[in-house]
């Protein structure tokens, strides 16, 4: 079994929506992905014990799927960076982070989509529909800017998004 990136994404998805019950023809929708590929996901993800099967549902083992966010990840899906790009702001250049970062001058990091917004250095997402997915669901959209943080980050930005995501971590389960 390999870990795969939207394995992490589907993770990601189910600390945005909480304890909110699931299918997966629901998050298949709302992550641009087959029901096959959530399904798989699932599956994945309980066999590296990043998620666990409680009373027929699976969740996220939140101590573990920290453990590998804050440690693994930045090793596991390393970032690529391209050229100049239209696209969809990441890391010190979208919330959270951006209020806590002073942007410099140099061109931001972004996710490259035709339809957005920002003019920045092309930033690999963590799996090809986390954008779209993001654009759908702020929550989602900050853990994703978070983990590019952790993924890719300067060690300051890295720090940071550690911080914040224990934060929101710490608060699943817990409305």
């Amino acid at each position: 079994m390999v870990l795969k990136p939207q394995d992490v994404l589907f993770l990601l998805k189910l600390i945005a929506i909480d304890e909110r019950c699931w299918t997966y023809n629901e998050l298949a929708v709302e992550l641009e992905m087959s029901p096959a590929e959530v399904h798989a996901a699932a599956k994945r993800a309980v066999v590296a014990q990043l998620a666990m099967k409680r009373e027929g549902r699976i969740i996220p083992n939140i101590r573990n799927l920290e453990e590998f966010l804050i440690h693994g990840i930045r090793y596991v899906f390393v970032p690529e960076r391209g050229e100049m790009s239209r696209g969809i702001p990441t890391l010190y250049a979208a919330p959270p982070l951006s209020s806590e970062i002073q942007a410099s001058a140099e061109p931001v990091p972004v996710w490259p989509d035709p339809e957005g917004e920002v003019r920045g250095v092309a930033f690999s997402p963590l799996y090809r529909s986390a954008p779209a997915a993001a654009q759908a669901d702020h929550k989602l959209y900050a853990l994703l800017v978070l983990v590019d943080a952790i993924r890719g980050g300067r060690a300051r930005e890295r720090n940071l998004a550690i911080r914040e995501i224990q934060k929101r971590l710490a608060h699943y389960g817990k409305h």
